[in-house]
């Protein structure tokens, strides 16, 4: 149960860093400086978001037999490593129109709607159909959301400018890499246990 939570957190946590929605807590955080509202909106973003993933997951898991199951998420995690080297960009349109609605309402629409389709949003989907306690995977993936996002609202400028986000992308990567093979060697039979 435990590794249901961990290892989904841990993912997370090192995918998040650099990536867009990081770059829109930074974005939101300097716009209106105020920070509990936009950790609240981050939270209910992510657990609506990450909720939806993982039940997408968990119903997926149960189309496959283990075996077909682990090779998808070996192809599919190998997919997301690759895609974590790409360094990401925010595009500014993306949080502009909605600033109006305050820092809450803002966070969370913002939020929600950047983590469509993102890379944590498809590891989500792929950590919920590989572990079998899907309440733990999505509070996993949005302790992870926080543990990248929260320290970014809350010092601003200050701690992202000075973070080795290629290091950090790389380790995401390799992270990433190594669910791969472990997927792989449960595809191939061996009793591997993380």
């Amino acid at each position: 149960m435990l590794e249901s939570l961990f290892v989904p957190t841990g993912i997370v946590a090192l995918a998040e860093i650099g990536d867009k929605t990081q770059l829109l807590a930074l974005l939101l955080a300097a716009r209106f400086r105020k920070p509990w509202p936009i950790i609240w909106g981050i939270v209910a973003a992510t657990l609506a978001n990450h909720a939806a993933a993982g039940a997408v997951g968990n119903w997926v898991a149960g189309f496959f037999s283990p075996t077909t199951l682990s090779w998808i998420l070996a192809a599919c995690f190998a997919a997301v490593a690759l895609w974590t080297l790409v360094p990401d960009k925010l595009d500014d349109d993306e949080e502009s129109h909605l600033k109006r609605f305050g820092p809450f309402l803002t966070t969370l629409i913002a939020f929600f709607l950047a983590e469509m389709g993102d890379k944590t949003q498809i590891a989500t989907v792929m950590l919920a159909a590989q572990y079998p306690d899907f309440i733990m995977v999505v509070i996993g993936t949005t302790l992870g959301m926080l543990l990248a996002n929260v320290p970014v609202v809350l010092a601003g400028n200050f701690a992202a400018d000075r973070l080795p986000l290629t290091l950090i992308r790389r380790l995401a990567a390799l992270a990433f890499a190594a669910l791969a093979v472990y997927a792989v060697c449960q595809a191939l039979g061996f009793g591997v246990g993380l």
